[in-house]
């Protein structure tokens, strides 16, 4: 069954097929989507073979108590950053134990955007690790700026936090 996700979930298909034909599973960590992308993944039949678990972390305690991330790197960079990102696919991935791990957060309004950091600021990271029992790992981040309003935000951040896994990993 589709939904309004319908090109969310064109790339899920693609993702799941990827992650079958090699083996792998998948973890998310997720703030400003706050389990978009997870319900996304988990729409497809089948996704207990491909999908791990989705950790939901909105506040700055929750990034650090479940992924790990340092409170340092929060305080020195904010919650809306890469490296707060990078620390977020790389807790999930290490807690899950998977090849695969996407990490989100973002600022997806109408409130709470900066000058610096205005409202649609997202953060992705990619993390995959081409071998478990070998350190192969490659982590990829980036900033994407997107716009409309708040649901627009957190759909356009989960359409784009699969279709670039999908990129990274053809």
């Amino acid at each position: 069954m589709t939904n309004h996700l319908d090109p969310q979930h064109e790339s899920a298909r693609t993702l799941a097929s990827i992650l079958i034909q090699r083996g792998w599973k998948i973890a998310l960590a997720e703030s400003c989507t706050g389990g978009l992308v997870c319900a996304t993944l988990t729409d497809l039949a089948g996704s207990s073979d491909w999908f791990e678990r989705g950790y939901i972390t909105y506040s700055n305690e929750a990034k650090t108590e479940c992924l790990g991330v340092p409170a340092e790197t929060i305080e020195s960079f904010g919650a809306v950053s890469e490296p707060v990102a990078i620390g977020m696919a790389e807790g999930a991935r290490l807690n899950a134990n998977v090849n695969v791990a996407i990490s989100i957060t973002g600022i997806a309004g109408p409130t709470g955007g900066s000058p610096d950091k205005p409202v649609g600021t997202v953060c992705f990271a990619w993390t995959i690790n081409k071998n478990i029992t070998h350190d192969a790992i490659e982590t990829t981040s980036i900033t994407q700026q997107f716009s409309g309003n708040r649901q627009a935000v957190r759909e356009q951040a989960c359409d784009y936090a699969i279709s670039r896994l999908v990129r990274l990993l053809q």
